[in-house]
């Protein structure tokens, strides 16, 4: 079988790394490439300097993103099957890059920098990639990045299903009401920078009613011509 590119995006909150990651065990020979971690590290490092919100706002329209993940000596490196991001040679830990700070400066961030040049390394690597594993992309603008990706799914999932899985996510230590308000103003921000678009190979999954990350997992799967799998 030909190594393919399985591109997952989504609306804030619907599980798209979740199911990413159930993915890549079930999958053989496949890598997580996610993009939306990359860009999260780009930003993570801006703030880390100093910058604040506000900063960002006012600062990064047309910046060259690439240029700063170049400036923050951003590597990525392969472990288990997946990206992991450092920043001058320190990894960026999982639970800074999903911060609420991080999550909101991203989409600040995306709709206002010059992608280009990161979008052209983006494709660079996985056509690397590719030679010796399936690939899948989480993040924004797949089709944008790699037009011939082979799937493209866009996860939905209800409001307060998001709602109720990014609580759980940030473990109890962001209201509610919060999190209603962060995901809302997220989402105004990625529709409004185009990350939100459907395209001619888009497949739109609604994993609303699913208990679990297999059960969303599966949802996927379903629209894979793969070989048998068993998660």
């Amino acid at each position: 079988m030909n190594n393919i590119v399985i591109g997952i995006e989504g609306l804030v909150g619907a599980g798209k790394t979740s199911i990413c990651r159930k993915l890549i065990k079930t999958i053989p020979q496949t890598v997580l490439l996610n993009g939306g971690n990359l860009y999260r590290t780009i930003v993570y490092a801006m703030i880390q300097s100093g910058k604040k919100l506000e900063d960002l706002k006012s600062e990064t329209n047309n910046i060259d993103i690439k240029a700063i993940m170049d400036y923050f000596n951003i590597e990525i490196k392969i472990k288990n099957n997946e990206t992991n991001f450092y920043i001058n040679g320190k990894l960026a830990k999982e639970e800074d890059l999903q911060s609420k700070e991080a999550s909101l400066a991203v989409s600040v961030v995306g709709g206002k920098a010059d992608n280009t040049a990161l979008f052209e390394f983006a494709r660079n690597l996985i056509n690397n990639l590719k030679k010796n594993y399936n690939v899948i992309i989480s993040g924004r603008s797949i089709m944008q990045i790699y037009p011939d990706t082979d799937y493209h799914f866009f996860i939905t999932a209800s409001l307060e299903e998001r709602i109720k899985r990014k609580c759980i996510q940030y473990k109890g230590e962001v209201k509610e009401e919060e999190v209603r308000k962060n995901i809302l103003k997220r989402d105004e921000l990625q529709e409004k920078a185009g990350f939100y678009k459907l395209h001619n190979k888009t497949t739109t999954i609604d994993v609303t009613d699913c208990r679990t990350v297999e059960e969303s997992t599966n949802k996927v799967l379903e629209k894979i011509k793969l070989p048998s799998v068993n998660i």
